[in-house]
């Protein structure tokens, strides 16, 4: 029954593995300014993040406020960092963005404070930013 099963990673899978570890050598703010593909909107909403893991759902909601967003992922102020390399769950405040769940992996996090750490989500696939998106901006901006 489990003859066909190979638990070795294949070339492929190792390729892949190493690439993710250089990506996160790579952040450095710098680095991440210059290899931006999308452009990015500061826009201060609520987000919430849980695990993607869907039997982890409910261990964890980290209630948070959006830095900034794209088309291919976001910034969220959070008062516990994100695991950098774990995949999450992401609810945007609809009112403000009018996103689904989003599921995007953590790219980076940085202390700000001892409450306080800013981490950085790239979506697994770009989105389309919503239309009351401009409202929310104006409105971070005041």
């Amino acid at each position: 029954m489990f003859d066909g099963l190979n638990n070795e990673m294949d070339a492929n899978d190792k390729n892949e593995a190493f690439e993710f570890f250089e990506e996160l050598e790579r952040n450095t703010p710098d680095e991440i300014r210059a290899r931006r593909d999308h452009f990015r909107i500061m826009v201060k909403a609520g987000a919430s993040m849980r695990s993607a893991n869907t039997s982890e759902l409910r261990d964890f909601k980290v209630k948070g406020v959006t830095g900034d967003i794209s088309e291919s992922g976001c910034g969220l102020l959070l008062p516990l960092p994100a695991k950098v390399g774990d995949v999450y769950r992401l609810e945007f405040e609809r009112a403000k963005i009018d996103l689904p769940t989003t599921f995007a992996r953590c790219v980076r996090a940085y202390l700000v404070r001892e409450d306080a750490f800013e981490c950085g989500f790239r979506f697994f696939s770009t989105i389309s930013l919503p239309n009351n998106l401009g409202s929310a901006a104006r409105s971070a901006k005041t």
